[in-house]
């Protein structure tokens, strides 16, 4: 799935997807409980704070890069300009290439996904793109006449066709359903007379029939925690438009923005010069709710505190609302590689890969240049040691990157339900978690506005990782990941694992989900740091 937040998972008749209170002390305290103390707080949190105020505390750091590799970046936002990436060796407005790195005016960054004539938004997914690309070629195929050369491409074309079948269906049956839960939900505020109806009013209200009885039921408990129209936009419009934009865009297969919009050669994996200085994009809000957990500003008084306090964020655009193209996320990675990034965060993941190998070398050059990638593990609730994701730190032609972490998401609760329900998991694939939940952050308009994903738990570790590197600059990327993982903080009891819809959550050991069994921790991080020096 293309950007990691939010997944709306369809759950029969009421596809919706309720966001509960997590039964916070104070606002204060929600907005910042990543970076809180699970002993001191009671919140499942990094310890952030305790590290500043105890480890420190009147020490010198060095600025560090982080590339956030998203879907735009609001660079103006007030929580985020002082700390936005500056190229120092490029002119601004000027429309020269001055540094001569092939990206005219690249201030702050680059955008893979458009040119002077606009910028990619929607996009399809990778299934999607390869139905259409290997139509024709294997549509009157058979298992006994596929061409021996051909086999692998044959059988990622037939998974394709399974899965895109089944995700338009479950999207036409969710468009319905919510459509239909709408069209009830009106009506019972027709009756009731008022446009923004209150909890007591549908204490109140007397249902007709069993439909709305049951809605009824959901509304009085939801608006414990929440207005109606609050509620009414993220879950019913937003539900809506999630499902609708999946059929119009994402498994469109007559739908392909890209030769308009970019203009690029795409089939030529090794162009890299195309695109514009637009950072920011049509839909910065996934990007800049990213840069915010990274790094927002410690320093002023104003919205939230990022993990990082001496860091630089570095925008550079190379995913759309559907799936990333490989030759994108390659590009994105050397740009940022190039410009002085020393940590890279890639909030996004497909079940897909169109190119895997220009992915892989553009890993294996950020390896050699000695930084650290952090990826989300994604928000399937998926064990990644039976399922495919991309990108992947193992390599098409054998080996595993070596400065590379996948992170799950966990909630701010130390009970069966510290694994966010959507996160995805793998014994061997996933190297740690981080808080995923409900976390406050940046978004476009100097507004702030809380996200759950493993996008939100990538870059917790992006953040750390990058404060690590900024008060202990000497440290490799390697070690700078063995320090994140051998210091998590153990968890030593049973999470529940969703099942399928009808069925129980299973009870696992935490310790079975990830490499470490644990919850990254900045506090112990920066103390073994300090040995390593």
């Amino acid at each position: 799935m293309n950007k990691l937040t939010n997944k709306i998972v369809l759950k029969g008749a009421l596809s919706i997807l309720f966001i509960t209170g997590l039964g916070f002390q104070s606002f204060a305290q929600k907005a910042n409980w990543h970076n809180l103390d699970l002993k001191k707080d009671s919140v499942f949190g990094i310890d952030t704070e305790k590290a500043y105020t105890e480890l420190l505390k009147g020490k010198k750091s060095s600025p560090v890069v982080v590339g956030v590799l998203d879907g735009g970046v609001d660079i103006n936002h007030e929580d985020l300009k002082r700390i936005i990436w500056v190229n120092k060796k490029e002119k601004a407005g000027n429309g020269k290439d001055d540094d001569k790195n092939g990206y005219v005016d690249d201030i702050n960054g680059w955008n893979f996904l458009g040119s002077a004539k606009g910028s990619v938004n929607q996009e399809t997914l990778e299934l999607t793109r390869i139905l259409r690309r290997d139509k024709a070629k294997f549509e009157n195929v058979t298992a006994a006449t596929v061409k021996p050369a051909d086999t692998a491409a044959f059988s990622q074309y037939l998974k394709a066709k399974i899965d895109y079948e089944k995700q338009t269906e479950e999207a036409k049956s969710a468009v319905a359903n919510i459509g239909g839960l709408k069209n009830v939900l009106d009506a019972m505020v027709k009756k009731m007379g008022k446009e923004k109806p209150e909890r007591a009013d549908f204490q109140a209200f007397k249902a007709e029939n069993a439909m709305e009885d049951r809605l009824k039921g959901i509304m009085v408990s939801q608006l414990q925690n929440t207005t109606f129209e609050a509620f009414y936009n993220a879950q019913i419009v937003k539900g809506l438009d999630h499902y609708e934009d999946q059929l119009k865009y994402n498994l469109n297969l007559d739908f392909d923005p890209r030769p308009e919009l970019v203009g690029d050669n795409y089939a030529d994996s090794k162009q890299k010069n195309y695109g514009s200085n637009d950072v920011k994009g049509p839909d910065a809000s996934h990007g800049t709710h990213v840069a915010g957990i990274i790094g927002a500003d410690r320093t002023n008084t104003l919205g939230i505190l990022g993990v990082a306090d001496n860091v630089r964020i570095m925008g550079v655009r190379a995913v759309p609302n559907g799936d990333e193209r490989d030759k994108d996320v390659a590009n994105t990675i050397r740009y940022a590689v190039d410009n002085g990034a020393k940590v890279v965060n890639m909030s996004f993941g497909k079940a897909y890969s169109w190119d895997k190998k220009a992915v892989d070398d553009a890993v294996k050059y950020a390896v050699s240049k000695d930084v650290l990638l952090v990826q989300a593990a994604g928000n399937d609730n998926k064990n990644l040691d039976v399922e495919a994701s991309f990108p992947s730190r193992r390599y098409e032609d054998g080996g595993i990157a070596s400065s590379y972490i996948v992170v799950g998401a966990s909630g701010p609760n130390d009970d069966k339900t510290l694994k966010a329900d959507f996160s995805n998991y793998g014994k061997t694939t996933v190297d740690v978690f981080a808080p995923g939940v409900q976390i406050y952050s940046t978004v476009p308009d100097n507004k702030y506005e809380a996200y759950n994903g493993t996008s939100m738990a990538s870059p917790v570790v992006a953040g750390l990782a990058a404060l690590i590197r900024s008060y202990y600059p000497k440290l490799s990327a390697v070690q700078v990941k063995e320090i994140i993982l051998k210091s998590v903080v153990k968890v030593n009891h049973n999470v529940d694992i969703e099942g399928e819809e009808g069925t129980a959550p299973q009870s696992v050991p935490f310790a079975d989900l990830c490499i470490t069994g644990g919850i990254v921790n900045a506090y112990d991080a920066l103390k073994l740091a300090a040995t390593y020096n």
